[in-house]
């Protein structure tokens, strides 16, 4: 029982350093100093994940790696710290905190802030061969990314609205504001934009010979 239980604490202290391995490496690809096929040596082939990284990722080992590029290459300065690590059998469960800056591109619809973002998950890996098979995540990264996404259009929206109420009060001020008055006619000048800004202007011209 002993030495079986000794090979089992070992195999367990084994699986929880590949996954700091997998996050120690996706901070040195973010920093340049090394590429996605470092993962190679740490995903299994036939790796399966069953929680999604992005929306639009694919299935089996390269589109998580996919997955991985594209949020690496939306950020910088990223560090995963880890929190707690539990190894139990052939699976390692991993508490952590994201934190990264949203600098270099867009990511699930975001333009780039500049901001530091911070995230927390919890992510259980199934280890086999000594490589990660299988992927089940739960974090806030989604509902945060959301948030800030929302946040984006409030300001877009609001940016839009000054925008048409300059335009408007430009628009009305090269409208006539004097009606001419002439014998025999009444004139009575209409005009209602659809919203804001409407696409015609009218004026009065004094035509050459008349009166």
């Amino acid at each position: 029982m002993a030495k079986g239980g000794r090979l089992l604490s070992m195999s367990a202290e084994q699986n929880k350093a590949l996954i700091r391995r997998f996050y120690e490496t996706q901070e040195a690809v973010s920093r340049g100093e090394a590429d996605m096929d470092a993962l190679d040596e740490i995903i299994a082939p036939d790796f399966v994940s069953h929680s999604k990284l992005v929306s639009d990722q694919k299935p089996g080992r390269e589109g998580y790696k996919q997955a991985i590029a594209q949020l690496l290459a939306s950020l910088s300065n990223i560090r995963f710290l880890v929190e707690e690590l539990v190894a139990e059998g052939d699976k390692v469960v991993s508490r952590f905190t994201v934190r990264a800056i949203h600098d270099r591109a867009e990511l699930m619809g975001i333009a780039p802030t500049g901001r530091e973002v911070s995230f927390k998950s919890i992510e259980i890996h199934r280890i086999s061969g000594g490589r990660m098979a299988e992927y089940w995540a739960l974090g806030t990264a989604g509902l945060k990314f959301r948030g800030q996404r929302l946040e984006q259009e409030i300001h877009e929206r609001e940016r839009v609205e000054q925008e048409l109420q300059v335009a408007r009060r430009i628009q009305q001020a090269s409208l006539p504001e004097v009606v001419p008055t002439l014998e025999g006619w009444q004139i009575s000048p209409y005009y209602r934009p659809a919203r804001e800004v409407g696409g015609d202007f009218y004026d009065f011209h004094l035509l050459s010979g008349a009166g």
